[in-house]
């Protein structure tokens, strides 16, 4: 072990030992400075082992005599003020010393004269006077007295010439086998034939900045280097050449990213070519890593690394400018993705089921489900929507009464409980909609083909129809497994245009629009609270560019169509809480405290966005019960189970299986202590998608603000007075809430506002209120 530690002593190191002999005296005997009775790893000595003994002897017996001569006279030798038991006393102007200028670095200086009581003026090698204390003092140059700062350069320039660290392993190899401590003088006699003041100070060099084969040692007066065993120079020689190795990626690695740095954009190396190479790709996936605050200690480190070398700070912000300046991140990277490890992908198994399931898809309920395809069927959606999970029917029934059908995607006749393809979803928990991209909750080919309702297509569905009374509550009402065929695909556009053209010819649509009104009105009766807002929606077309096109939309949840639509998924959601009721069915049932303070007290406040927005400041926590419907105060029913969205939510899938199982006359397939565990770890997943879904929206309306001519102003409502005049603002233009100051106005009141500063990045945004000029001035 010894032999391979010591097996790199290069000829150089040879042949400096060569001719630099041992002693004066043995210059003649010698061109080696060992004994020539030993061989070891290569350096091969001429002189016995009991020279090298006889010299340690003679010098340390002659550093006796000096200490006990200048004691007798009261004087301090040079190896005293080479020792770093420096103080006042030891320091005196002309010394040549070293001294630690930072962590990191050691210079030579020149003593000039005193500073204060304890510290000392020095010049360094760079011509700089600084003050410093005598702990900084690392190492004092013996036989050296009155020396002119000018000549360090000089110094130094010839100690270049002895400083061959090789030589180290050579001495380390004889020192080692007799376990012998030396001292700086003692290496500096031995190596280069005599002790003066640059051989000195090259014995100093190398030896306080050896990390492999000596320890420095103190003794009671003086220090000592002491050899390493075999074993730890080993173990600190391999060290060395890991940290070597390690330091040559990073500069080759450092310079990749100059290379690339320095490419135009269009021209940069695609994000794949950055993982082929595993050293590379681990070095990448760090400086990811630390760009959203989600890396451990040795991604930290290596981050840190890079950074330093590439000349940026060492925050999470720089490590982003990084790899969007290479090309590895888009301008407009989506960083939550990282940071959350949200599931972008599949795994190939989870593929390969859903490809099995669309190969082979054998209908298990066609014997028991009814055929409602000569039924008008609207399905209305955003304009954008992929999957299609829901559709609408309507007619008036001979008495008068109005029965409407609220039919469900049936993801079940597909997706079995406990198979792979559960498992998957309920440990995504829902679909996640982004403004650049939809990560549908099943892989594509099923959320957005085989699973969803097509237009002029007979689709497997859940219809849920219910009788209404006049009031519009619920007179009766059926769950069945059905064939429906949907006949348009409406947005919320489209529909409303529809609606207010009042054709004779959709009939239904209005029979819909009718049934939605009276249960509006039934369900404020029961202390339902009004929620409605408005809110932006934000399609982003091509989110690599570094000027994407972004298109706004601002939903009002009071649109004709909207409320039409929402209005019947939660006469579903009703009709199937009274469902499991019936039959004691085990159910995600959620419910709703009514708030303690009553929805008469913001009456006063205008009906819209500021109505809704005192009113769902002062809701209280929703609650969910898995054995029995428990009061939806905020919707007014007295039971609520979301059943309309199994292929993008989780729990409504959940219901399904639970209901489709009692349809069959089988036993559910989950305990009511099933349900709560399953709806736990969903719900888990849903609150990362809903943040995801929150900072994206935030980061492209910043984005389509920052975008916007400097100057424009906004029409803004007040919806509330945070303190004094600081206002919660709705940009009713955007949909996106703000906060400022403002000088007039109170809740509900319209104001003019501009935008001052957006940046999407780092999250600010700043508003300032616009005074309108008036010509109401006295003459």
């Amino acid at each position: 072990m010894a032999a391979r530690a010591a097996g790199g002593c290069s000829s150089a190191a040879l042949a400096f030992f060569g001719f630099r002999p041992l002693r004066r005296g043995l210059r003649s005997a010698a061109a080696c400075p060992w004994g020539e009775s030993y061989h070891y790893g290569g350096c091969r000595s001429r002189l016995a082992h009991s020279l090298v003994d006889s010299v340690l002897d003679e010098l340390r017996s002659r550093r006796l005599r000096r200490v006990q001569v200048s004691a007798k006279l009261g004087l301090q030798g040079t190896k005293e003020l080479s020792d770093n038991k420096i103080d006042k006393r030891a320091l005196q102007k002309g010394l040549l010393l070293e001294f630690q200028k930072d962590s990191e670095r050691s210079l030579l200086a020149v003593v000039e004269r005193p500073d204060g009581k304890k510290n000392w003026m020095v010049t360094d090698q760079n011509g700089i006077l600084s003050s410093i204390k005598p702990q900084q003092v690392t190492y004092v140059v013996p036989g050296v007295m009155n020396f002119d700062s000018s000549r360090i350069d000089e110094f130094l320039e010839k100690a270049q010439d002895l400083l061959d660290p090789t030589v180290l392993e050579c001495a380390w190899m004889e020192l080692s086998e007799k376990d012998k401590s030396i001292t700086v003088e003692e290496f500096a006699e031995i190596v280069y034939g005599n002790k003066e003041s640059l051989e000195s100070y090259c014995a100093h060099f190398l030896l306080s900045r050896d990390i492999v084969y000596f320890v420095k040692v103190e003794s009671r007066d003086y220090s000592m280097y002491q050899p390493r065993s075999p074993p730890q120079v080993e173990e600190l020689l391999r060290r060395k050449l890991a940290k070597e190795e390690a330091e040559k990626e990073l500069e080759e690695f450092v310079h990749l990213l100059k290379s690339a740095k320095a490419l135009p954009m269009e021209s940069k190396p695609p994000k794949s070519s950055w993982l082929v190479d595993d050293k590379v790709r681990q070095k990448i996936e760090a400086l990811q890593a630390y760009a959203v605050d989600a890396c451990d200690d040795e991604q930290r480190r290596s981050a840190g690394n890079i950074l330093k070398a590439m000349g940026f700070t060492r925050t999470s912000s720089a490590a982003l400018k990084l790899l969007i300046n290479v090309g590895y991140f888009p301008v407009h990277v989506n960083l939550d993705l990282f940071k959350y490890d949200v599931r972008i992908s599949y795994t190939e198994e989870v593929l390969s089921a859903a490809e099995e399931l669309l190969v082979d898809r054998p209908d298990s309920d066609m014997r028991i489900r009814k055929d409602l395809s000569s039924l008008k069927v609207y399905a209305i959606d955003v304009d954008e929507a992929d999957e299609l999970d829901d559709a609408l029917s309507a007619t008036r029934l001979p008495d008068g009464r109005i029965k409407v059908w609220i039919h469900v995607a049936d993801a079940t006749c597909l997706i079995k409980p406990r198979s792979i393809m559960d498992r998957e979803a309920m440990h995504r928990g829902t679909s996640i909609f982004l403004p650049t991209a939809t990560l549908p909750m099943f892989p594509e080919r099923l959320a957005m083909g085989a699973m969803s309702l097509q237009q002029g297509k007979q689709c497997k569905s859940v219809s849920v129809s219910v009788i209404l009374h006049p009031d519009g509550s619920i007179a009766e009402y059926t769950l069945e497994n059905s064939i429906i065929k949907p006949t348009y695909m409406l947005t919320y556009e489209s529909a409303t245009e529809l609606l207010y053209m009042n054709l004779e010819e959709e009939e239904e649509l209005r029979i819909l629009q009718e049934a939605a009104s009276i249960r509006a009105q039934w369900r404020r009766t029961q202390g339902s609270i009004d929620t409605a807002m408005i809110e932006p929606r934000i399609k982003v077309s091509n989110p690599d560019d570094p000027e994407p096109n972004i298109n706004l939309y601002v939903e009002d949840q009071a649109n004709p169509a909207m409320q039409l639509v929402s209005e019947m998924m939660i006469l579903c959601g009703e009709a199937v809480a009274a469902f499991g009721a019936d039959n004691n069915l085990p159910l995600p049932y959620r419910g709703h405290p009514q708030s303690n303070t009553a929805v008469s007290a913001f009456s006063h406040l205008p009906d819209g966005p500021a109505r809704s927005f005192a009113n769902i400041s002062v809701l209280r926590a929703a609650e969910m019960d898995f054995q029995k419907p428990v009061p939806h105060g905020v919707l007014g029913i007295p039971g609520y189970v979301q059943f309309t969205s199994p292929i993008r939510r989780y729990v409504d899938l959940l219901a399904h299986y639970q209901v489709k199982a009692v349809l069959r006359g089988d036993s559910p397939p989950y305990s009511a202590g099933d349900l709560e565990g399953m709806t736990f770890i969903a719900s888990m997943h849903v609150k990362v998608a809903r943040r995801l879904h929150s900072n994206s929206l935030r980061y492209w309306l910043l984005e389509y603000l920052r975008r916007q001519p400097k100057g424009r102003k906004y029409k803004a409502l007040i919806l509330k007075f945070v303190k004094d005049r600081m206002a919660v603002l709705l940009l009713v233009e955007v949909g996106m809430q703000v906060t400022t100051t403002v000088l007039r106005g109170k809740v509900g009141d319209e104001v003019s506002v501009a935008v001052e500063t957006a940046h999407p990045r780092d999250d600010i945004l700043s508003i300032r209120e616009v005074i309108e000029d008036t010509d109401d001035t006295e003459e």
